[in-house]
């Protein structure tokens, strides 16, 4: 059996189809999300279903040493899980502002510190964070969420230079538009006709499966090969 590959936010878009590939691929895995009905649905072998907060480091690091106790350590982290609540600053909820903060930051170092100890004493393991072109450029109704993934972005870098020398990977993974669900948290009707409308201007979007090869092929490289960033954008997709 090949090593644990442990994926937060599992149960739709980019997490339930990373989750595939990598049971595909015959790699036991830990799936985590909130919404673990659906996690058990996909009906994955060798794969640990856990209803599990990813704000909550404590019941997120039981979760993984858990699995690790059946699996064996984790070679892989796909930090997945977040939210986009698009809107303008002077009017969003400022509610929506704290939970992507939540979920797209202190979630993704709360995994990250979960499996960091370990990989580094090892010498060896894989992160890969799932950040968004929003975390390299700025779009209209978006600086709350731009700035979730800006921080991604500087928090993956900062970290992979930390554990380099102990020949650990970080990665970060920044998609344009994905025909997701994702679109659907955001609470304002006229953005969501908007960035609709935009997707249809490119005549459709990448898919899911788009980001889990890209995925599968960062982690395959050697371990010695780090790619440390990888946009991937529809075609048409201009910003």
């Amino acid at each position: 059996m090949k090593e644990l590959i442990v994926i937060t936010g599992a149960s739709s878009g980019i997490g339930e189809a990373t989750a595939k590939a990598f049971s595909n691929a015959g790699h036991p895995l830990l799936l985590i999300a909130r919404r673990i009905e659906k996690l058990e649905a996909l009906n994955l072998p060798n794969a640990i279903c856990a209803k599990v907060d990813v704000t909550d480091f404590d019941a997120l690091r039981v979760a993984i040493k858990n699995a690790e106790e059946v699996y064996g350590k984790t070679a892989c982290l796909v930090n997945n899980a977040g939210a986009m609540l698009l809107g303008s600053i002077d009017t969003q909820d400022i509610s929506e502002w704290q939970k992507m903060y939540d979920l797209n930051v202190m979630a993704v170092l709360n995994a990250m510190q979960a499996v960091l100890p370990d990989m580094k004493e090892r010498k060896g393991g894989t992160i890969i964070n799932i950040s968004s072109v929003a975390g390299k450029k700025t779009f209209p109704a978006h600086a709350a969420y731009c700035g979730t993934k800006f921080a991604v972005h500087a928090i993956s870098e900062n970290v992979r230079e930390e554990v380099a020398a102990n020949d650990v990977r970080v990665i970060t993974i920044a998609p344009g538009a994905v025909e997701t669900e994702l679109l659907s948290h955001t609470t304002s009707e006229e953005i969501i006709k908007g960035y609709e409308a935009w997707k249809e201007s490119m005549n459709g979007v990448i898919v899911p499966e788009d980001i889990a090869r890209s995925i599968e092929f960062v982690y395959n490289q050697p371990q010695n090969v780090c790619i440390r960033e990888l946009v991937i954008t529809a075609t048409r997709q201009e910003p």
